[in-house]
């Protein structure tokens, strides 16, 4: 464990294909500012690396134009149902909750869950119920359906679970990954899945090893994309096997699971830290939203492969 880390916030707002002519995007990149330097002055309270990642994605739950808690896509029925998971790098503690309806920030109850209780997951109405006892804040469902993805939702297929992220252009979920002060790493991902996915569908990022995991004897990572080869290939905790076993780096480690999903037709993007610092950001659709604040520097943000 590194004692004397320089922190290191990264978070991820989706990743997806251009529809049209690339362009900037102030608002979403403005909200990924807000959810760096609110995870920032949570460490600099005191708090450490779960906290800060909770607390970024809790930011980024509240943007409807992000893919998690309010602006979240619908299912085949016209509904939201969110799916999220946090992981502490330091002794592996995890909690999730998926298929959940009517909790603000469903990345608070997934904390709740590892928190609170002696699961890792709940899902649906235990999920809600549980909620109740820990007294978060709960909204009508229909608070969250914004009216885009509502418009979005009429030009459904004709068959239902006919969603696909990464070909109909859309943004699916955001994430955070922190390296606190004390060399701990951790992971928090949240998401509204895919649109017109079928009732019931769980995705990647709830999925422990698969959208989310931390270990700080290897790193912590969050991804986004193609949620179904996300879990077949168990992609984040395969970045850390390739780091624990290979002996390759963030960078390398990322990029050789992204290229193993890429071969089977999917793909994705995922944001990594070690607990040295070193981190990395990458994807393989044509844009993911994306930020990073190291240490006292600024935060910066981009959405393009350049950079920009």
């Amino acid at each position: 464990m590194n004692t004397a880390a320089e922190p290191v916030i990264l978070v991820h707002g989706g990743a997806g294909r251009a529809l049209g002519p690339r362009a900037d995007d102030p608002p979403r990149r403005e909200t990924l500012r807000e959810a760096l330097l609110a995870a920032s002055g949570t460490l600099s309270s005191g708090g450490g690396a779960i906290a800060a990642a909770a607390r970024a994605v809790e930011v980024l739950e509240d943007d409807p134009l992000f893919n998690a808690g309010r602006g979240s896509v619908l299912t085949s029925e016209g509904v939201v149902e969110m799916d999220a998971a946090v992981m502490c790098g330091a002794d592996r503690r995890a909690g999730a909750v998926a298929a959940v309806t009517a909790v603000r920030h469903p990345i608070r109850l997934a904390e709740g869950v590892m928190e609170r209780s002696s699961h890792v997951m709940l899902v649906a109405t235990g999920a809600e119920r549980f909620a109740e006892t820990l007294g978060l804040e709960r909204m009508d469902p229909e608070w969250f359906v914004t009216e885009r993805q509502h418009e979005r939702w009429q030009r459904r297929p004709a068959f239902p679970g006919g969603g696909d992220e990464g070909k109909n252009g859309s943004l699916g979920t955001v994430g955070a990954v922190v390296l606190d002060r004390d060399g701990h790493v951790a992971s928090a991902t949240s998401t509204g899945g895919v649109r017109w996915q079928l009732p019931g569908r769980v995705g990647d990022s709830p999925l422990i090893g698969a959208g989310t995991f931390a270990d700080d004897a290897t790193c912590a990572v969050s991804a986004t994309g193609d949620g179904e080869l996300l879990m077949r290939f168990v992609a984040a905790h395969e970045v850390t096997s390739n780091v624990k076993h290979r002996r390759l780096s963030v960078s390398a480690a990322c990029e050789s699971v992204l290229a193993e999903i890429a071969s089977a037709g999917g793909r994705a993007g995922m944001v990594a830290v070690d607990a040295r610092g070193n981190f990395a950001m990458p994807f393989t659709t044509d844009l993911m939203y994306r930020g990073w604040k190291v240490g006292d520097a600024a935060p910066g943000t981009a959405i393009w492969p350049d950079a920009s």
